[in-house]
């Protein structure tokens, strides 16, 4: 209305509709339909005074020509409004009316019955948030560069972790190569490390590396974080799903990092985009003027770091979990390679919790298994108490064992393991085993006889000393042999009982 005083005014003083024009406050098409108008509501005689904008707008409202076309969608209104409610596209209205409703309009047409919609809602109203010194960071990924990865020898997509303090707006920047658990945990411990401190809260959308279940009221935490937040002191408050207007802070950071740092830099490697990102923060980032805030971020810091949590002194050790199952093999996997629990707890489901030097097994809250951490794919730890008794026996009765328990016997009989575990071409550790096992049911005495008689007859074999044993001639006399001749009566290879066993037939006794 102040437009139409203001020409109404220089009607008065007797201005031309050119002169009115020439001042761009209305065209001259316009002024003479305005000056006729006011000559007729007596708005230009010099004695009297000018009417309140209200009277003003309501005569001009009134000489307004109404619309005299209909628009062709106008049938067809409530169906618009309902698919304009649901978010559906323009261009799929228009196409769903000429498929389903035999509308033969414009796009045009469904267009502006769209704007006129939108124009009838009332707007959004929105409110900045403010938040004081050390209450809260929010955090964020972006995309970053594609680099070359010289682990998978191949070209991959970098991610930019950023965290930025709400009240200063200084943040911490970091591009990885992955998103999960291990990654966003370790990306918290060294953003903490930057900043010297932890904020009293942190703002986060519903990424799977933190929230396990996105909801706006009951979100699942996952379990590796929630020992996080609790190790540093902090508060995790995640967003309401598919709303990420709730941390505007850390968005327009992400946007401010692509635009202002990633458009006119190359980089060589992901540790030459990391070190580059560091000095553009503190040496560009930081000392701008904030748009927002209207003071340099580091300024702000500074005010802001003592009434930030202190770091602990001792870090938290930030470990992963993760659900696995127990294999047959008494054995779960994870991140390629496996690790012994006991096999009791076969294909039942436990939880594994990893850090950087360490891997523990839990069932609920019982710890059952703890290893070293794995660093070869296909590495297998295994702990020989975690397994069945057959095969800890089994396991355990090895060489070495073998020798132990000989000697423990006796020097004929450490002789003759010796000689039966030397044989080049058979693999005879069970028949060590089984010789060893005699000493249970004759015991070591005539164990000891027994491969005293074998040995003496060049016999190494566990067939050997068990008939030895079973016969009873480790408790007969140990004849000399009457010769030494390879072929003479009493050679290794006569197998008559004076040879092998030391007694004389009665057949030859006069």
């Amino acid at each position: 209305m102040f437009q139409y005083r203001a020409v109404l005014v220089r009607l008065r003083q007797g201005d031309s509709d050119r002169d009115i024009a020439r001042a761009r406050l209305m065209g001259r098409p316009k002024v003479a339909a305005l000056r006729a108008l006011a000559a007729r509501e007596g708005w230009l005689a010099a004695d009297t005074a000018l009417p309140e904008d209200a009277a003003i707008a309501a005569v001009i409202g009134q000489t307004r020509r109404a619309r005299s076309t209909i628009s062709t969608v106008a049938p067809f209104r409530a169906i618009v409004e309902r698919w304009a409610e649901q978010g559906v596209s323009g261009v799929a209205i228009h196409a769903a009316l000429c498929r389903e409703h035999g509308y033969s309009g414009s796009y045009s047409a469904v267009r502006r019955m769209l704007g006129a919609l939108a124009a009838s809602r009332p707007p959004e109203a929105t409110v900045r948030l403010q938040f004081g010194p050390g209450e809260a960071a929010q955090v964020d990924f972006g995309a970053g560069p594609k680099l070359f990865d010289p682990v998978r020898n191949e070209v991959r997509r970098t991610w930019c972790f950023v965290m930025t303090l709400c009240f200063s707006r200084h943040q911490y920047v970091e591009f990885v190569w992955d998103q999960t658990v291990a990654t966003w945990l370790g990306c918290h411990r060294r953003a903490f490390e930057w900043f010297a401190a932890a904020p009293g809260r942190l703002i986060i959308d519903n990424p799977k590396c933190a929230i396990t279940k996105a909801c706006a009221r009951d979100p699942l935490v996952q379990r590796a974080y929630a020992e996080c937040a609790e190790g540093y002191g902090f508060k995790i408050d995640p967003c309401p799903p598919a709303d990420p207007a709730k941390k505007g802070v850390v968005e327009a950071g992400v946007k401010y990092v692509k635009g202002n740092f990633l458009s006119t830099r190359s980089f060589r490697d992901l540790a030459d985009l990391n070190a580059q990102a560091r000095r553009w923060v503190l040496e560009e980032a930081g000392v701008r003027v904030h748009g927002t805030t209207r003071e340099q971020p580091l300024a702000l810091f500074d005010l802001e770091k003592p009434l930030l949590h202190p770091l602990p002194a001792i870090a938290p050790d930030l470990g992963t979990w993760t659900s696995v199952r127990v294999h047959r093999d008494c054995h779960v996997q994870f991140d390629w390679c496996f690790y012994s629990v006991p096999f009791t707890l076969i294909a039942q489901q436990l939880w594994l919790r990893a850090t950087d030097a360490a891997v523990a097994i839990y069932q609920d809250y019982r710890q059952v298994a703890a290893h070293p951490r794995g660093r070869k794919r296909g590495q297998r730890l295994t702990v020989r108490d975690h397994l069945p008794p057959d095969a800890q026996a089994f396991f355990a009765h090895d060489r070495d064992w073998c020798m132990q328990q000989a000697t423990k016997i006796g020097p004929a009989c450490t002789q003759f393991i010796e000689r039966l575990l030397a044989d080049r071409i058979v693999e005879r550790l069970r028949a060590a085993q089984s010789t060893l096992r005699l000493a249970e049911r004759y015991g070591a005495m005539r164990l000891e006889a027994a491969c005293v008689r074998a040995l003496a007859h060049d016999s190494i074999f566990y067939r050997t000393v068990k008939t030895i044993l079973v016969g009873g001639f480790d408790q007969l006399p140990l004849l000399a042999l009457e010769s030494s001749a390879p072929y003479a009566r009493g050679a290794r290879f006569v197998r008559d009982a004076e040879t092998l066993f030391g007694v004389v037939p009665s057949s030859s006794v006069h």
